[in-house]
C-alpha cells in the first residue's frame, strides 16, 4: 500500500504548491519531483534527515535557487524562478536556517529591513508593536546591535523580521538550531500563536521531529530529496516507522537490532 496520500483541496484550493520540483547545486540532484501543497492557516513541517533536501525546497520557493523543473504555485500565481524580492511582494517571507540577521544594525533597524516593502507607515508601525509583544526581548534591545544578541534572540528577531513583512506565508527553517530545548519550546509555542492568533500559514523545517509534529497540522516525510509520505501530523506521530526513525521510540529484537531497516513502509 502507497504512503503518499492526497487531500482534497476542492473545497479550498491550496495556497502553495509544488509540482515536480526538482533542483540540483551543480551536478547534484538535492531534490527530485518533489510535489507537497500548504493550506492557507494551517502548518505544514518537512521532515527528513540532514542532507535529504529540506532546505532546498525551501530556497528554491522563495527564489534563492531556481529549479531545474516543475513549477511553484502561491496563491493560484506561477512564482517559479520569480526574484526572490519580488516573492516577498507576492506576501512570502523566508527564515532561513542560521537567523542571518543583520549583525552591525541594531535590532529595530533589522525589523525596518524586514518592511522596507511596505508603504503603510502606521502597518508597520502597529507591526513593530505586535512583534514586541511576541518577544519582549526584542524591544529591551531594540538600539542593540543585532550582531551581540543571542542564538536565541537572533532566532526570535528573525521571525520577527519575517513579520515585519505582513507575509501571507512563512517558510522557516530549522528554528531550533543551536539552541537550548527551553529555547525551543519557547520560540514553537510562540511560532504556534502567530499561526493561530494572525492565521499566518508557515511551512516549517525542522530537525527536532517531535516538536515539529506536535506543532504541525501536516507533515511530509523527505528522504534523499523525495516525498516518501505524507499524512496529518497526529497520524504520523502514530506510525512505527516515524516513532522509530524520526521520535526515538525505537523497537529491539533479542539482539537488539534496529528493526526500522528492516520494515520501513514507504521503501
Amino acid at each position: 500500500m502507497s504512503t503518499l496520500t492526497e487531500r482534497d483541496d476542492s473545497a479550498q484550493p491550496p495556497m502553495l504548491q509544488l509540482l515536480n520540483v526538482e533542483s540540483a547545486y551543480g551536478p547534484i540532484k538535492a531534490i527530485r519531483g518533489v510535489s507537497l501543497k500548504v493550506r492557507r492557516g494551517e502548518i505544514a513541517t518537512v521532515l527528513g534527515s540532514n542532507g535529504a533536501g529540506k532546505t532546498t525546497i525551501l530556497k528554491t520557493i522563495s527564489g534563492i535557487l531556481d529549479p531545474r523543473k516543475g513549477s511553484v504555485e502561491f496563491q493560484g500565481k506561477d512564482i517559479t524562478a520569480l526574484d526572490p524580492a519580488l516573492i516577498v511582494q507576492q506576501g512570502l517571507s523566508h527564515v532561513p536556517e542560521g537567523r542571518e540577521v543583520f549583525p552591525l544594525l541594531s535590532v529595530h533597524d533589522n525589523l525596518l529591513m524586514g518592511a522596507y516593502t511596505r508603504k503603510d507607515r502606521d502597518g508597520v508601525a502597529r507591526d513593530m508593536e505586535m512583534v514586541y509583544g511576541y518577544f519582549p526581548i526584542l524591544r529591551e534591545r531594540a538600539q542593540q546591535d543585532a550582531g551581540l544578541l543571542s542564538g536565541g534572540q537572533q532566532q526570535m528577531l528573525a521571525i520577527s523580521r519575517a513579520l515585519m513583512a505582513n507575509p501571507d506565508l512563512i517558510l522557516l527553517d530549522e528554528p531550533s538550531l543551536g539552541l537550548s530545548p527551553k529555547l525551543t519550546k519557547e520560540i514553537f509555542e510562540i511560532v504556534v500563536r502567530i499561526n493561530r492568533e494572525r492565521g499566518t500559514t508557515i511551512l516549517l523545517v525542522e530537525q527536532n521531529a517531535n516538536m515539529a509534529l506536535n506543532a504541525s497540522d501536516y507533515g511530509y516525510v523527505l528522504e534523499n530529496g523525495r516525498i516518501v509520505m505524507e499524512d496529518t501530523c497526529a497520524r504520523l506521530r502514530e506510525k512505527e516507522d516515524i516513532k522509530e526513525f524520526y521520535l526515538g521510540m525505537k523497537e529491539t529484537g533479542v539482539r537488539g537490532e534496529r528493526r526500522w531497516k528492516k520494515k520501513k513502509t514507504w521503501r
